[in-house]
């Protein structure tokens, strides 16, 4: 299957290497799929083993080739997160994405954050740090170390419906700069950006920086 078109999607800046960042909403699988998509390595996916939403390695393929993915399952959101540190410290995966019930406290976002900037990668790992990104059902969001935080949902049907699937990419934290919203459109065999919104308001005291 021919991977989507991507174009002007919110900059892979703003998704630093080396940190980790949360997305919620009902989009927030195909947010991880789209930055899967964009990066080049292998991807570690973790699903609690009671998840009954199970992920179907055939369903990404629109986004990135599934022999890229490495999906594991394990018991317990305790050892989901153990798994997404020492992945992340390791380096083995260009991406690691956990699914969560909830998101993590301030202690355990701050250390997959060491994990991530600590990570030596190694001969066989990604030319560049890892990033982490925690998948957060809405309102199970809390205030931690996430370096951004994305709201994804889906969007108006465009007027007069053109049989497109659209989704709204809110930035709603970014401990660096500012915040912004994207309308994505996807399509079969596509995925582009119909349009930007207007720029939101700067999170205090966030450094200023071209979104």
């Amino acid at each position: 299957m021919t991977p989507p078109v991507l174009d002007n999607l919110p900059d892979l800046a703003l998704i630093r290497p080396g940190r980790v960042h949360e997305a919620t909403g009902a989009g927030r699988r195909t947010f991880a799929a789209a930055l899967a998509g964009r990066l080049a390595g292998p991807v570690l996916w973790l699903q609690e083993r009671r998840e009954r939403d199970q992920l179907c390695p055939q369903g990404l393929a629109t986004f990135f080739d599934p022999a890229r993915l490495v999906l594991a399952r394990p018991t317990g959101g305790r050892a989901l997160l153990q798994m997404a540190e020492e992945a992340l410290r390791s380096g083995a995966a260009a991406l690691v994405v956990a699914e969560l019930a909830e998101a993590p406290d301030l202690t355990q976002s701050r250390r997959l954050q060491i994990a991530a900037s600590a990570s030596a990668g190694g001969r066989s790992g990604p030319k560049e740090l890892p990033r982490g990104l925690c998948l957060v059902p809405e309102g199970r969001t809390r205030s931690n170390a996430a370096e951004t935080r994305w709201h994804c949902s889906p969007a108006p049907p465009a007027c007069g419906g053109d049989g497109h699937t659209r989704l709204l990419w809110e930035l709603v934290k970014n401990k660096r700069g500012q915040l912004g919203c994207w309308e994505v459109v996807l399509d079969e065999g596509t995925a582009t950006t119909a349009s930007r919104a207007p720029k939101m308001e700067r999170e205090p005291h966030a450094a200023p920086t071209h979104a």
